[in-house]
């Protein structure tokens, strides 16, 4: 009776401690297979999900799209939103579906994990794709303060908000949050001419289920900035090693995206190659929605 008792505890345990990342795939699994890394800390695959990831598998691809530890619908109070925790979350996922290489497509601060797995795990990645991702964050930073510095010429309101931030720990949330929102206040995030095909891709999505599971976790960035060192990086010499290791890295950004200077841009590009980049017109931060077409045919260019 002890040794069930003891047995049953060990397998509550188990089962208690045991990580359930929400995953969903998409297409043929025996296609080419693409890993959909969404953003954050504090991200979510849905708007991904909810507008591209079927359009993706159409192409050829299988598509699996997930949501980080602790992230979306990933729910776990015990996350440490460490990149080590999210390599553990990516093994699980090549474990889980028997993959021996896949293609990291990293959107965002997803770029900088997928940057960091396919350094640690080269053997496990066919190609790398950046898609608006974050790779030299203090440039990126500077681009945002130092640019709306321009545009607010006189403001003394903004101009001290400004001020204000640039005193900031540059290794805190606090700094990271305060520039991605003067980002945001000056739409740096949002394509400058919507067209009528993006505009319905985001009225479906909003109008859909997948925007309903639309969940933020705000304490994420919190948390990442407690437990993990490397949080204010500069990507460029693990791609630049990447590149060497043979690992085809691709790079795929809107020309309106206003968090990168066309400096980062042109830095990027003479890593990639000038073949495997694409710099798209009328397109912000979320270009697989602002410019899906462009988006799909330069994957399915490079990929297939």
């Amino acid at each position: 009776m002890k040794l069930l008792v003891t047995v049953l505890f060990l397998t509550i345990s188990l089962f208690a401690k045991a990580q359930n990342l929400y995953i969903k795939t998409y297409g043929n699994e025996k296609n080419k297979t693409i890993i959909f890394i969404h953003g954050g800390p504090s991200g979510n695959a849905t708007l991904f999900e909810g507008t591209t990831a079927q359009k993706l598998a159409d192409q050829g691809f299988y598509v699996i799209a997930y949501d980080r530890r602790g992230e979306g619908r990933s729910a776990d109070p015990d996350a440490k939103f460490t990149y080590e925790e999210a390599f553990q979350d990516l093994n699980s996922i090549y474990k889980k579906y028997h993959l021996k290489k896949a293609v990291l497509l990293g959107h965002s601060f997803g770029g900088l994990v997928a940057t960091l797995y396919t350094n640690k795990y080269p053997q496990n990645v066919s190609a790398l794709v950046l898609a608006g991702a974050l790779f030299s964050q203090q440039e990126t930073y500077d681009h945002i303060l130092n640019s709306i510095k321009k545009i607010h010429k006189g403001d003394s309101k903004t101009l001290n908000k400004i001020a204000y931030v640039e005193k900031l720990d540059k290794n805190s949330a606090g700094y990271r949050k305060h520039c991605f929102d003067l980002a945001s206040d000056e739409n740096y995030f949002k394509m400058p001419k919507p067209t009528k095909a993006s505009k319905k891709l985001y009225a479906d999505y909003e109008a859909g289920e997948f925007y309903k599971t639309n969940i933020r976790n705000k304490n994420a960035p919190l948390v990442f900035y407690q437990n993990e060192k490397q949080n204010n990086i500069d990507s460029k010499p693990f791609l630049k090693k990447i590149k060497a290791a043979g690992v085809p890295i691709y790079g795929i950004y809107g020309k309106e995206d206003g968090v990168f200077s066309l400096a980062q841009i042109n830095s990027l590009k003479a890593i990639t190659g000038e073949k495997h980049f694409a710099f798209l017109d009328n397109c912000s931060h979320y270009l697989f929605v602002d410019q899906q077409a462009a988006f799909l045919s330069n994957l399915k260019k490079w990929l297939k």
